[in-house]
């Protein structure tokens, strides 16, 4: 007689990865790696940068073909050996950096290579109709389809990708780091569309550094590390700093290092400094400390920085050192500018990593040995000659770092120091950081991580409105800082 039990099926799941094998050049970079992914559901997937976990996803989207394991999707054995094989099977991933085409509409992007054809003619208002629907159904309506991609915020471009997954039926959609160029205020936005994949019963990947998100939006997370699974877990039933271990294979003791228990003298005073975006700015860094800026965004943050460091000056007030009003005064005051953006602003990508890190001492009679530098700021492998973008990101961050204290500046301003980094090189940042503090630089740091701010700073000054809304001590709550940057500022 046959087993009642087994005569009602259970759904498989979306995804079934068992150990899947790659190497390149004889390197194994993939190690019989397996992952389960069930509809309607988060996992996330962490790890150290060079863990894996982009070279795992392009496998599964076709990109690249395992040498070893096998895939399967809702219960069927697949094999990709192009991209197109894997988005007509119902995967679609989403890159960190967009494949859009920015001249031309929201709805040409859509459906780019499968335009509807009417009468041997394009179908424009067919795919506009689609798409406004995808739009309206994921609760979108700030945009219109017909609007060029060029004229939209980078939130509103991660829409456009995720319409594009469900405009081909996708099943499992793939997010790499996709809150990494995202503003405060837009990350709940993808909060809420992620909720609405969930809603339709696909299953989200989601590959991300900010554990926050981690826990905020995954059902289960699964850790890889030097190419092979360490763990798969409920977030639920895993904490903080057991991930991190898990991660890094160590533990981080402290997330953050002691804070400076005395300060020295003022480095950098503002007294009334201002400009179109900045109002009645009085400020002091002084030697030893590293000065937390905090603020929503359009606060004035990043003009902040901009202003002390003479890209976009500040047109009244005072300041000791002399007012910079260019970056080749602000760099002669002894003022350095980690930017918020390394690849746009920090460095040159398809230059050296020696070349990077003496960018800014190029002019100087006697320049440092950049073997030094790198071995300072624990560049791992420290080699001189390879191609800055062909770093990780938080390898990328230790040049921009190495290129400022090639000069010593007396005041580092540092804007998202650990944006897109992992776990590891966000560690290292920290340490780097507060050693520098400790040797008498004077630091500003501006975050939009609250954990990071207040596990780092000595003392935080908030703005609101290009103004100082306040200023709290070390380790406050996250309450009392927003409480300061969403409060009314007087004017």
């Amino acid at each position: 007689m046959a087993d009642i039990g087994r005569t009602v099926l259970e759904k498989p799941p979306a995804l079934v990865m068992k150990g899947i094998g790659k190497s390149f050049l004889g390197v194994r970079v993939l190690t019989g790696v397996d992952l389960t992914a069930d509809s309607g559901h988060v996992h996330a997937i962490v790890g150290e940068n060079g863990a894996g976990k982009s070279t795992l996803m392009k496998v599964l989207a076709g990109v690249y073909t395992p040498d070893e394991g096998s895939i399967e999707i809702d219960g069927r054995a697949v094999g990709f050996s192009h991209p197109s094989q894997a988005q007509r099977a119902g995967v679609a991933i989403i890159y960190q950096e967009f494949n859009l085409l920015p001249e031309r509409s929201v709805a040409e992007n859509v459906f780019l290579g499968r335009e509807p054809v009417r009468r041997g003619l394009v179908d424009r208002a067919a795919m506009s109709r689609a798409t406004r629907t995808l739009l309206h159904e994921l609760g979108e309506e700030s945009f219109s389809p017909d609007d060029l991609v060029k004229r939209l915020s980078v939130a509103q471009q991660q829409v456009v990708e995720i319409v594009k997954a469900l405009s081909v039926d996708a099943r499992i959609v793939v997010m790499d780091e996709p809150t990494a160029a995202l503003a405060e205020h837009e990350v709940e936005l993808l909060y809420r569309l992620v909720r609405r994949l969930q809603e339709r019963g696909i299953a989200v990947l989601y590959i991300s550094h900010r554990l926050k998100e981690v826990f905020d939006l995954a059902s289960t997370v699964t850790v890889l590390k030097d190419g092979a699974l360490v763990a798969t877990r409920p977030t639920a039933d895993v904490t903080r700093d057991e991930l991190v271990r898990l991660m890094v294979g160590r533990e981080l003791g402290t997330y953050y290092p002691p804070r400076s228990t005395q300060r020295g003298e003022v480095r950098l005073s503002v007294a009334k400094g201002g400009n179109d975006r900045l109002h009645d700015i009085d400020l002091e860094l002084y030697a030893g400390e590293i000065v937390g800026i905090a603020g929503l965004q359009g606060s004035g943050r990043t003009e902040l920085a901009k202003a002390l460091f003479g890209a976009e000056p500040f047109t009244q007030g005072s300041m000791t050192p002399a007012m910079p009003r260019s970056v080749r005064e602000g760099v002669a005051a002894g003022i350095g500018l980690v930017t918020e953006d390394r690849k746009e602003e920090g460095l040159a990508l398809r230059q050296s990593v020696r070349d990077n890190a003496l960018l800014v001492a190029r002019t100087q009679k006697k320049r440092p040995k950049v073997l030094e530098l790198l071995q300072r700021v624990r560049l791992s492998p420290p080699r001189q000659e390879q191609e800055v973008r062909f770093l990780s990101g938080g390898n990328q961050q230790k040049v921009v770092l190495a290129k400022w204290m090639s000069v010593a500046p007396r005041v580092l301003l540092f804007d998202e120091p650990t944006r897109g980094v992992d776990v590891g090189a966000k560690a290292a940042i920290h340490d780097l950081m507060r050693e520098l503090a400790n040797g008498g630089m004077a630091i500003m740091m501006i975050s939009s991580e609250l954990p990071e701010l207040i596990g780092m700073s000595d003392r935080i000054v908030v703005l609101r409105d290009g103004r100082i809304a306040g200023e709290l001590p070390a380790g406050p709550s996250e309450e009392a800082v927003i409480h300061l940057a969403a409060s009314e500022v007087a004017t």
